[in-house]
């Protein structure tokens, strides 16, 4: 870890719609916090001084100017803390400069990155750097992939005490999600279908389970692909948009952490849609929903727009988790989270890795990392008492 700065945090990108999420959130949960040093940065110091105003943050919060276009100016930003929040996606258009800084100099890194292509790009180059330098850089702080990386640590965990050992098969399975995935998440996933198709090769990489494990590769994978109908659950199944960053990350989580998993681990994602010919036509429904969007279709939020705060608040989700062993004993789990996936919980979530981070984790050694492996057991409790996410065993 970096030894002490002038800030803890930087939020890079306050002025966004996440990015002033994100800083509400620490301006009310650590408002009585003055241990903890941290400022906003983005690229109009007008429009963070209005974000202060607007969150209620105490009006000599410091704000900073850096822009993704100035190398400059992003060194002279991490040279002042210990670690950078950043919420300026997609991330493969804005974020490698801030990833090779951080790496370099020693300073920590958290984002809310669902790319893989670019991820993989940043682990080849960077990794090395970041080892030496002491640099922890966490990327997927938000609902990809947080809920469900930890959701499969806490089954595994569950497994070992309940069966005597963890179990190679793992389901995840989305019961309910009422809000809308956020408008970075569209962003990234329409720049990452730009770069596809101007390099047709970046295809094959894209469906690769294993490109977060470089010197890894498993067993085959679930492709996921259509709709199923999933015995164990009695259910139909849809395929869930998410599943091709989550269960990279899953997988990235089980060699960093040395196979605790095993090296013969499955693990895929589905949408549950119910029993029955009903539960066989919405899955179906959904995937043609899912096709016509692809087409072109241009629903959901810009970057920078979202939903309102009763949309945010009314928002949840219900994650179960399925672990099969071979001789036949399951062992179930969920994790549930109390707010809209893409904006309220995402905002609360990628702030709790931060304080984990910085507060509980200084033994976490530099490298390229994802959350669940970095910190693990002191983050699922953040979780659960700061951020309202719950993590509970099933059956």
């Amino acid at each position: 870890m970096k030894p002490s700065s002038k800030f803890d945090i930087i939020v890079y990108g306050a002025s966004g719609f996440t990015g002033q999420l994100v800083a509400e959130y620490l301006a009310s949960r650590y408002a009585k916090d003055s241990d903890l040093k941290w400022a906003m940065a983005g690229r109009s110091l007008d429009k963070l001084a209005s974000v202060r105003d607007a969150i209620g943050a105490p009006a000599g919060l410091p704000l900073i100017a850096a822009d993704a276009s100035d190398p400059s100016s992003l060194k002279a930003m991490i040279d002042q803390t210990r670690s950078v929040l950043t919420t300026v996606g997609p991330y493969q258009l804005y974020g490698a400069e801030l990833v090779a800084a951080c790496a370099a100099s020693g300073t920590d890194y958290l984002d809310l990155c669902g790319e893989p292509l670019w991820m993989r790009q940043m682990i080849d180059a960077h990794e090395a750097a970041a080892k030496s330098s002491g640099a922890r850089i966490v990327f997927s702080c938000g609902f990809d992939s947080l809920p469900f990386e930890l959701g499969v640590f806490f089954l595994e965990q569950t497994a070992k005490k309940k069966l005597g050992r963890p179990v190679s098969r793992v389901k995840g399975r989305v019961r309910t999600m009422k809000g809308t995935l956020s408008g970075g998440t569209a962003a990234s996933i329409k720049a990452t279908f730009i770069a596809v198709a101007k390099d047709l090769s970046l295809a094959t990489s894209l469906r690769d389970p294993f490109i977060l494990t470089p010197g890894f590769e498993g067993p085959m994978q679930p492709p996921g692909n259509k709709p199923k109908f999933d015995a164990d659950l009695d259910a139909w199944t849809a395929p869930f948009l998410m599943a091709t960053i989550n269960t990279r990350n899953v997988h990235r989580s089980n060699l960093l952490m040395n196979f605790p998993y095993g090296k013969d681990f499955i693990y895929d994602e589905m949408m549950l849609t119910g029993p029955g010919e009903q539960g066989e036509a919405a899955a179906r429904s959904l995937v043609a929903a899912m096709n016509a969007e692809r087409l072109g279709g241009s629903g959901g939020p810009k970057p920078g727009e979202g939903p309102s705060k009763e949309e945010r608040e009314t928002g949840h989700y219900d994650l179960l988790f399925v672990g099969l062993a071979p001789d036949g004993r399951q062992v179930r789990a969920a994790v549930k989270g109390d707010r809209d996936p893409g904006y309220g919980s995402t905002s609360k979530m990628i702030s709790e890795c931060a304080m984990c981070l910085l507060r509980d984790a200084p033994d976490v050694p530099g490298g390229i990392w994802t959350p669940g492996a970095a910190m693990g057991d002191r983050l699922i409790k953040r979780l659960v008492d700061n951020a309202g996410l719950t993590f509970e065993v099933e059956g």
